[in-house]
């Protein structure tokens, strides 16, 4: 299958150095000309590292050219943050043909960015768009062109915009995470899936003394105890009410899954904590006022969590406590602008006309 990996972090680099490994045809953008051009001098590979070892894989493009990148790719996957959307979406926008499927894992309801953006400029091609509960990788960079996968995910519950078009967009993302999709319903519940909002707020937040003490702390394992674990669960009990009160069912993949050692089966199945906080490589250096945990999974996520759960009726003071703190520490008040229902222009629709909507798709 033809492959666009969008973005130059973690994720991108995973996924466009796992999907070449699986025998793919990946292309991979990103923005920083200087990079691309090393890239392509170092022969557009990747060094992937998992548990059977290391594999050094070709991409078959590396580019600055988001339209040659998207040419004749039936996956489009984009894991960059969510505040990295909105730009993303509106370069990618007029290059989308009918019958390509973007698919951002996670997405903080992104899903929507990128089909308004499509729709804004007037391209009406029949593209799907998709979102999921978490990456398809725990992993990180251990160099330019190097990537380390720790875990691959084996259940991935995915929403799909607009809902009319999930059998197609789904058999395509398949091809790509076989024996792993789990259709959840429509783009909101792909969006109300995202682990991001709920394990990290209260991991930095609860946290920020050893964070900002220490040159490096991992959050996963000396910063995951007991007191945390049970605000965590409290949290994740308000996402699941407002799941629930949009009529969403189960599974909800609530987050205390993936502390479970045994019986249940979480996104990344038995046992990742412990893989994730043996491996080491989430000890480092988290930027309180600065890093994706607070910028995207804090300040848009618990926002969009909190306006959908006005919308469901449904009270979520943990969530708004967070946003204050978190706002608080970063000198902003993130009660006000964030991810919200209005800020993605869906604020004048009442839960019918949303259901609407995520199920048809926009007027053409």
């Amino acid at each position: 299958m033809k492959i666009a990996a969008l973005g130059g972090g973690n994720g991108s680099f995973a996924a466009a150095g796992d999907f070449a490994l699986s025998g793919h045809e990946v292309r991979l953008w990103r923005r920083d000309a200087d990079q691309v051009a090393a890239h392509r001098a170092a022969g557009s590979r990747i060094l992937v590292k998992d548990h059977n070892g290391s594999h050094d894989v070709k991409l078959a493009l590396v580019t600055t050219d988001i339209a040659e990148a998207v040419s004749g790719a039936e996956l489009i996957l984009c894991p960059a943050p969510a505040f990295a959307q909105p730009d993303i979406a509106r370069l990618l926008a007029p290059h989308l043909r009918d019958g390509q499927v973007v698919f951002l894992p996670p997405a903080t309801f992104g899903s929507m960015i990128f089909a308004q953006a499509a729709r804004d400029c007037g391209n009406h091609a029949k593209a799907s768009f998709a979102e999921t509960g978490t990456l398809p990788w725990l992993t990180r960079k251990h160099g330019p062109f190097e990537v380390a996968i720790t875990i691959r995910a084996k259940r991935l519950p995915v929403g799909v915009f607009p809902l009319d078009q999930a059998p197609r967009a789904l058999a395509v993302i398949g091809q790509a995470f076989p024996g792993a999709i789990e259709p959840c319903g429509d783009a909101l519940s792909g969006a109300l899936m995202n682990a991001g909002p709920i394990i990290h707020p209260p991991l930095i937040v609860m946290n920020a003394g050893p964070i900002e003490h220490f040159e490096r702390w991992d959050i996963h394992k000396e910063g995951t105890q007991a007191a945390i674990r049970r605000v965590t669960d409290a949290l994740d009990a308000e996402r699941i009410a407002v799941r629930e009160a949009l009529g969403y069912g189960a599974p909800h993949f609530p987050l205390a899954h993936h502390y479970a050692k045994e019986d249940e089966i979480w996104m990344y199945g038995r046992g990742s904590h412990d893989r994730l906080t043996d491996s080491g490589d989430w000890r480092e250096r988290i930027a309180l006022t600065e890093h994706r945990y607070m910028r995207e999974d804090l300040r848009l996520g618990l926002s969009l969590l909190v306006s959908v759960a006005g919308l469901a009726g449904v009270a979520t003071p943990l969530a708004k406590a967070f946003l204050a703190i978190g706002g608080a520490v970063c000198g902003e008040d993130f009660a006000q602008g964030g991810r919200t229902l209005e800020t993605l222009g869906l604020g004048n629709l009442d839960k019918a006309a949303l259901r609407t909507l995520l199920r048809r798709g926009f007027d053409r």
